[in-house]
């Protein structure tokens, strides 16, 4: 499965109706240490296919998801179940597999 865009429009269709746990990672285009995580995101979202959405809101053109989430730097990664934040991630997570404990806990939970 691939990463979805969304935006403020979007948000509630996508996210919070979301039957499946949900990644969203909070990014600009500015941000490098964005940018470096950008392929590790795409590929856990093709590895965890039909179990987890995973979604990428750039805070430049949405910036009220990112005031409603608090998200003060990026990038933030959010997960969520049910329509609620489970769990935050500040900052570039170590590794492929740090993040992939994160979400085989969101999945497991």
């Amino acid at each position: 499965m691939k990463v979805i865009d969304v935006t403020d429009a979007n948000f509630e269709d996508e996210v919070l109706k979301s039957q499946k746990p949900v990644l969203i990672d909070f990014w600009a285009e500015w941000c490098a240490p964005c940018r470096r995580l950008t392929p590790m995101i795409e590929e856990l979202a093709g590895e965890y296919g039909e179990r987890l959405l995973v979604a990428k809101v750039d805070v430049e053109a949405n910036p009220s998801l990112a005031a409603r989430f608090q998200v003060r730097s990026i990038p933030t990664l959010l997960f969520m179940r049910n329509g609620e934040v489970s769990e935050s991630l500040v900052g570039p997570p170590a590794n492929k597999a740090k993040l992939s404990q994160h979400i085989e806990q969101l999945i497991g939970s």
